[in-house]
């Protein structure tokens, strides 16, 4: 398995045919597409590319956003955002509130960003810019992969990934919020350890694994490194059913429950 940066993707503003600029970075490389590679596209670039900016500026905050935001120490502005990108709560303390988006997934500060935001040449100099997360990252993922493989002829998977915490454990890691075209889990149950022994509960998370991988490529700071392509892994290409099969129901989540 190898993992490499396309070089040359620029900054994404908003209504940029992303496909068109990343397909543009791949021509003007020496490494072209291969049949099975994982393009993995960083969800900043995504958004961007999307135009999902907000200026808080613009933002009025509810009575409820006020009352979470005394309890954790934030923007209430910033705070209302949250609560319109989520369906619940998990947990609110200083400086960070855990919560469900409606996407599924459970994440701080409902995946918001500040850092590498940037200035859209739309707002004053004075704006407060903040970043949401993709729309539909899976429809999303579908669009790119659809762009990709109309400029290349391969067949391609495409995930987009992005940066969580996780419970009991410091620091965040890559994780898969797009899939299209990999099978977000891998089934292992049936196979056969070392020793024979039947396997009865391995559910592998592929896509979060080659999010991870590239997540060690592209960087958290200045590495302007949005898409990586991880090459080698052997999988059954097509339409997969997205990122919204890594999401633990939450019938069955031990760690986040809601307030």
């Amino acid at each position: 398995m190898t993992a490499f940066a396309i070089a040359g993707v620029p900054i994404a503003s908003p209504g940029d045919d992303l496909s068109a600029l990343i397909l543009k970075a791949i021509r003007e490389s020496d490494r072209p597409l291969r049949d099975h590679d994982i393009v993995v596209v960083t969800s900043k670039v995504v958004s961007r590319s999307e135009g999902r900016f907000v200026d808080l500026a613009d933002v009025v905050p509810s009575e409820r956003a006020i009352q979470v935001a005394r309890e954790a120490g934030a923007d209430a502005r910033f705070v209302e955002l949250v609560l319109r990108e989520s369906v619940e709560i998990s947990r609110i303390a200083q400086g960070a509130i855990i919560a469900r988006h409606r996407c599924g997934f459970v994440v701080a500060n409902a995946g918001i960003d500040r850092s590498n935001v940037g200035r859209s040449t739309e707002v004053s100099a004075t704006s407060e810019l903040v970043l949401l997360l993709p729309e539909d990252s899976d429809a999303s993922a579908r669009a790119i992969r659809a762009g990709l493989m109309a400029g290349t002829g391969r067949n391609i998977a495409v995930v987009i990934s992005d940066s969580f915490g996780r419970p009991f454990r410091m620091g965040t890691v890559g994780v898969a919020i797009g899939v299209a075209g990999l099978p977000p889990l891998w089934d292992r149950r049936g196979d056969v350890d070392l020793f024979g022994r039947s396997l009865q509960h391995t559910v592998t998370a592929l896509a979060d694994q080659v999010a991870a991988t590239a997540d060690l490529l592209a960087g958290q700071a200045d590495e302007a490194r949005p898409v990586i392509v991880v090459r080698g892994i052997q999988f059954r290409a097509g339409e997969s059913g997205g990122a919204r099969d890594l999401v633990r129901p939450a019938s069955q989540d031990l760690y986040a429950r809601a307030t």
